[in-house]
């Protein structure tokens, strides 16, 4: 058949996108495996319809069986539609064409099984792209008309493929490499000591991974996606749990059958039933008589499978049961499916965790490891595995959100409705009181030291515990995760409620997805410029798709062919802009792996964190342990001692009591410092530095502060030789009030140029 418009535009568009595109099939045809039903009353409605046609060998192959009441002759009106375009219309005599069972039509069950040869004429016409097009947007209408009166009885449609798509596995698995692989690359930087990389690289990849649940999300849903779009979004369905495996699927079915559920057997009765995967190409009214003609029956009353075969009518599915068909899964074990593979992750990680842990002890017995490697892993494992626990809750937070407010509405059985109640409040509730944790301890930072930053960084146990909440943000942006918790709670809700009418997840998603690109397009909360960039343009793109959605639910009533380019356009800008990120994860991933000292490749942060970091395993000279005991230092009993869930023991308690006379890992601080913690409660000044100010000990001309100091000669030891002299061996400092003689010189100069401790603890105020 030829197509009367000229194709170089879309023609061109196609060509790209088949050029980037992986295909599953190397034998040129172009198929339809279900016929549905496209006016009211129709006459004729098929269980089961395939057909196939090879250009090759010019064979038409079908396999139809239906039940008809029509009798007597009919001719056939054929509309073949290509990506929303009328491209061919015509109207045929079966009996011309000596079609079996149609010359005349009578009632009662049609069954056939045929094959027609084609004319190497209509072969030729048909455009070579239409075989090499991955998932061809094209569908076949017939409308079957009374030859005495000219009326339509029956109109049946076939969507049409060519064995062509970009639903890849191998997309599937590259990018959950990916980000696996970041993940587990910034884990191990910190682990060595890299925290400003380990930050940067981990910032990325929940990024990443948050891009990969936002294009899963738009598959689900309820919104009538084009071919390519349905098939592109199926590619990271993976980071919702839509994962099959044989023997899981029997796990569900048999749980769901225990607890009183009546499980979905449409999967398994493909031979009887013809399912609709819901697409672009049904207009309005037509889909709305589908949906009304099938009469989808609950499943908690009736098995989908068997009402649709035994009543002869086509199952349409949609949304997050969409989502599941093409996956192979069950729309009654999609959400323990998701259940499932959240609590293996989650269990696989706290495993490798304590594997991580036996082995850095083995190797370091064994000496393959030097004493200082991951010590500070090694000294609290407990405390980061409980961080990495929670950091895993959040990744799953979207997924468990969706999945168990839709089981909500599904009920597939009483037990999984507890399950979803179970999953979703304690989740919730663990996020918004960490969020909460994270937000009392800033504040009483603040009051304290003038700074966020402090006790955020300078506790280990907070930053360790509560850091994955906000160590992606700036400083002064530590109250952004709650936004961001608020923005994946509701955007959640309308995927998972809104399963009815796609027209209103779409106009909702705009307004979600609207608002959240200008909050963070103004306050720019994360840590650095790039960083900001990366999740700024991430939130542009979510916009962006949550157009094209609107779009595709026809509401503006634009012509078909606009409905159909802007499916080929919502995968091209996907593509490039996730193939863009994934590079840039990668290769920060790879610069942390390989790289001597990955922190060269970011600068310091401006909120001057790593002021506050303290690293047991970087102090290495006595101007290290001086610098510690000025920011308020920890030895190695202090943090390998306190116990995880005792929160008495650090700056992010809520008590205070120790904080008088000791800092944050529970070390003695000097009489003057103690003193000046009393007096802060009586007169409301801040603390001030027990250095005597007038020592050089910390550089301002921006010099790395660990290392060797200025002036630090071996065997003289420079100016701390008289360290060994036996008059300063009992030399106790003085740290009387700032009118004292002893201190009044030091005064002076804390008031004009504090040190860098001082500016970035905020004693400067």
């Amino acid at each position: 058949m030829r197509f009367p418009f000229s194709p170089r535009p879309i023609g061109l568009v196609l060509a790209v996108v088949s050029l980037l595109t992986q295909t599953t099939s190397a034998i040129r045809l172009i198929e339809s495996k279900s016929l549905n039903p496209c006016q009211a009353n129709s006459s004729f409605t098929a269980t089961l319809f395939n057909v196939a046609f090879t250009p090759d060998n010019g064979s038409l192959a079908f396999n139809v069986v239906g039940v008809s009441s029509i009798s007597g002759y009919v001719n056939a009106e054929v509309a073949v539609i290509a990506y929303g375009y009328n491209a061919v219309r015509m109207t045929f005599d079966p009996c011309k064409e000596n079609l079996q069972g149609m010359c005349p039509m009578n009632t009662g069950q049609i069954k056939n099984k045929f094959n027609l040869q084609v004319s190497d004429d209509v072969v030729k016409r048909i455009p070579s792209i239409a075989y090499g097009v991955p998932d061809l947007d094209g569908l076949v209408r017939i409308y079957i008309k009374d030859t005495k009166t000219n009326v339509s009885v029956a109109c049946v449609e076939a969507e049409l493929s060519n064995g062509k798509t970009v639903d890849q596995k191998g997309v599937g698995w590259a990018t959950a490499v990916v980000a696996g692989l970041a993940l587990v690359a910034s884990a191990i930087t910190s682990g060595l000591g890299h925290s400003n990389t380990a930050a940067h690289v981990a910032a990325n990849a929940l990024s990443l991974f948050g891009y990969f649940q936002a294009q899963a999300l738009v598959g689900m849903t309820a919104v009538s996606l084009p071919p390519i779009a349905m098939s592109w979004t199926q590619n990271f369905q993976w980071t919702m749990g839509i994962i099959r495996v044989e023997f899981l699927q029997d796990i569900c079915t048999w749980y769901q059958r225990a607890t009183g559920g009546t499980p979905s057997t449409l999967l398994s009765n493909l031979q009887q039933a013809s399912v609709e995967i819901q697409k672009r190409s049904l207009d309005y009214l037509q889909k709305a008589y589908v949906h009304g003609y099938n009469e989808l029956s609950r499943r908690t009353e009736t098995d989908t499978g068997i009402a649709a075969s035994e009543s002869g009518k086509t199952v349409v599915v949609h949304g997050i049961e969409r989502v599941g068909f093409r996956a192979k899964i069950e729309s009654t074990n999609i959400f323990l499916t998701g259940v499932i593979f959240f609590m293996v992750f989650v269990t696989f990680t706290a495993a490798g965790v304590v594997l991580f842990k036996a082995f850095c002890e083995g190797a370091v017995r064994a000496g393959w490891f030097k004493g200082d490697k991951f010590e500070e892993f090694r000294n609290g494992w407990k405390i980061v595995l409980k961080g990495i626990l929670f950091r895993l809750v959040l990744i799953g937070f979207p997924q468990m959100t969706v999945l168990c407010l839709w089981e909500l509405t599904k009920r597939d059985s009483a037990a999984e409705v507890v399950l979803a109640l179970f999953f979703f409040f304690s989740m919730a509730v663990s996020l918004g009181w960490a969020a909460l944790k994270v937000y009392r301890i800033a504040q009483r930072s603040v009051s304290m030291h003038k700074n966020p930053a402090y006790i955020l960084y300078s506790d280990p146990t907070a930053l360790n515990k509560w850091g994955f909440l906000y160590v992606q943000f700036r400083a002064t942006a530590y109250y952004f995760i709650m936004p961001v918790l608020l923005y994946i709670l509701v955007k959640g809700m309308f995927i998972a409620f809104g399963q009815g009418s796609g027209i209103a997840q779409a106009v909702g998603l705009v307004i979600i997805e609207a608002f959240f690109l200008i909050g963070v397009s103004i306050l720019r909360p994360w840590m650095d410029k790039k960083t900001n960039a990366f999740n700024i343009s991430i939130a542009a793109i979510n916009f962006l798709n949550a157009i094209f959605l609107l779009v595709f639910t026809a509401v503006f009533n634009q012509p078909g062919i606009v409905t159909g380019v802007m499916g080929v356009v919502f995968f091209g800008i996907n593509a490039v802009f996730a193939i863009i990120l994934i590079l840039m994860v990668l290769f920060a991933t790879a610069w942390a792996i390989f790289s001597k000292n990955p922190d060269t490749r970011y600068q310091p942060m401006r909120d001057d964190r790593g002021s506050f970091i303290k690293s047991q395993t970087q102090l290495n000279t006595e101007l290290d342990a001086l610098g510690a005991t000025a920011r308020g230092g920890m030895t190695q009993t202090g943090y390998k001692g306190r116990d995880l869930d005792d929160d008495e023991d650090s700056y992010s308690s809520g008590s205070g009591h120790r904080g008088r006379t000791h800092d944050a890992a529970g070390v003695p601080l000097p009489p003057s410092t103690a003193n000046s913690n009393r007096s802060l409660s009586r007169h409301r000044e801040p603390p001030r530095s027990p250095i005597d100010p007038n020592m050089p000990l910390f550089p301002s001309d921006g010099t790395p502060r660990h290392g060797t100091p200025t002036g630090y000669h071996d065997g003289s030891r420079g100016m701390y030789a008289h360290y060994n002299d036996s008059r300063y061996q009992n030399y106790q400092p003085s740290y009387g009030p700032p009118g004292s003689a002893q201190s009044n010189t030091g005064y002076n100069r804390q008031q004009n140029s504090g040190s860098p401790w001082q500016r970035g603890a905020g004693y400067d105020h």
